[in-house]
């Protein structure tokens, strides 16, 4: 059923009457990783865009917490629009990454089979790899996944390696998308949620928190508060958001060593389970989980939940026994009622709403910028695209890359676990996408997120941000 619209009529009259934000061909809602790569698709076609997020930093909702895997498509719906989207990003960010110094890490995968069930189920993985057109997987003896991986446990039965599923910087890749939107004329406005909106013959104005924006065309992106916006701005939603919560463990960097591929479950109808995945940070980690909830906001983790994780971890992994735990985290799905990805086009009112982008986002966002774009130009948008783009470049985190503190000038290391350096933090502060708040200096630095988690460097970090996290954030500006 439709959500019921919420009662904002006030917000509404209140907003009409406050400073215009700004005036573009295409609004955006939403600072995830879907938001940033269509604001950065639209800019390069030569439209002008206006990103509008709530929070004060991008990646403040589902996109800040993910396995950052690079997927094939492998195992995702045939014939679907997330296979399509999937494949399409998966080869943007090959083209695009070097350009923008996005890191990749080449782990292949393992799709790990630890019982007869799970090993009976393989023929029809293999058939769905060469439906969705990946035909080079392999399937592997124990013996043979024994030798590539000496330190899975003994107990596994077989597995069907995946060469081509990578992993990827879950942070630096939107924030290199929305760097290159605003480089390129774009505007990013933070701290300004969506209240409601009217459309007006060819142009939508939306309200927001913080004032009214004018736009010819708007695309939803707003993750797990998708179907309210949807429902607060058109009067009602065709899809409900439901929560879906995953916890993960985070294994010391000495564990980096142990496994070189990510392991993969044989995946279920409603997830694809719990994965252990090295990551471009050199750490080794476990998760997620798939707990529905009610809340979009909770992230809180649970202990006996970890614990599981844990021992789930050490049992195919016997040598994780011995590896501290350097963090936890959880991160929240923005599932629906179905599985597939909810993209909803109310053309006649030129909207988009990229609703229940799950899993697979990280990797499908270039592949929906790019069906966005599409769609826009069935609506009447006309685009040209730019002669000369501007390429930023964004800063490495990955561990097998060079990496600030190796390069003189870098001032002082102020995170030794993790080796930031003070030029790192200050040029974050100040960057053309500036942290706008810790959280988003963590995710572009990776300051206290190493073995102290903090307790070392917390009292110099303080002393670098003070005064730098302004209460709102208008970055760049609208061409005509």
């Amino acid at each position: 059923m439709p959500n019921t619209p919420r009662t904002n009529s006030k917000l509404k009259v209140d907003n009409r009457n406050s400073a215009l934000l700004g005036d573009a061909d295409a609004a955006i809602i939403g600072g995830g990783v879907v938001g940033c790569a269509v604001a950065r698709r639209l800019a390069l076609a030569g439209i002008s865009v206006i990103l509008l997020e709530k929070s004060a930093d991008i990646l403040d909702g589902a996109s800040k917490g993910n396995s950052a895997i690079l997927h094939t498509g492998f195992d995702a719906p045939e014939g679907s629009l997330e296979l399509a989207c999937i494949r399409s990003g998966y080869s943007e960010y090959l083209k695009i990454r070097e350009s923008l110094n996005l890191p990749l890490l080449k782990t292949g995968a393992l799709v790990a089979a630890w019982t007869s069930e799970e090993e009976e189920r393989f023929p029809n993985i293999l058939a769905k790899a060469r439906n969705n057109g990946i035909d080079d997987l392999q399937l592997l003896s124990r013996q043979e996944v024994l030798v590539k991986e000496p330190a899975i446990s003994a107990n596994i039965r077989a597995a069907i390696a995946v060469p081509h599923e990578f992993v990827i910087d879950p942070w630096s890749a939107p924030l290199a998308y929305l760097s290159q939107a605003v480089a390129n004329g774009g505007q990013a406005v933070f701290n300004a949620e969506v209240k409601g909106g009217e459309f007006f013959g060819n142009h939508w104005m939306l309200h927001t928190s913080r004032g009214s924006v004018k736009a010819t065309h708007v695309i939803n992106c707003a993750g797990l508060f998708g179907d309210l916006v949807d429902a607060d701005v058109l009067g009602q939603s065709e899809f409900t958001i439901k929560p879906r919560k995953g916890q993960f463990v985070v294994f010391d960097k000495a564990a980096g060593s142990l496994v070189r591929s990510i392991v993969l479950p044989v995946p279920t109808e409603l997830t694809k389970g719990i994965v252990i995945f090295p990551t471009i940070f050199g750490n080794l980690a476990v998760g997620p989980t798939a707990e529905e909830q009610e809340s979009r906001s909770d992230a809180s983790v649970n202990q006996a939940i970890l614990q599981k994780l844990h021992t789930q971890a050490v049992s195919q992994i016997p040598a994780l026994a011995n590896i501290p735990v350097t963090a936890t985290y959880a991160g929240i799905r923005p599932a629906t009622e179905n599985k597939e990805y909810r993209v909803v086009e109310n053309a006649e009112r030129n909207w988009i709403t990229l609703g229940g982008i799950r899993s697979t986002g990280l990797t499908a966002a270039l592949g929906l910028a790019q069906y966005v774009h599409k769609l826009l130009e069935k609506q009447g948008a006309k685009f040209k695209s730019l002669y000369k783009p501007v390429v930023p470049s964004v800063p490495n985190l990955a561990e097998h890359l060079p990496r600030d503190w190796q390069t003189s000038g870098y001032g002082e290391i102020v995170c030794h676990c993790e080796l930031v350096t003070e030029r790192e933090i200050c040029e974050a502060l100040t960057s053309s996408i500036p942290a706008g708040n810790l959280d988003g200096l963590k995710r572009r630095t990776r300051v206290t997120m190493g073995r102290c988690q903090g307790f070392y460097c917390s009292a110099r970090l303080a002393e670098l941000t003070e005064g730098k996290f302004a209460e709102s954030l208008d970055i760049g500006a609208c061409h005509d």
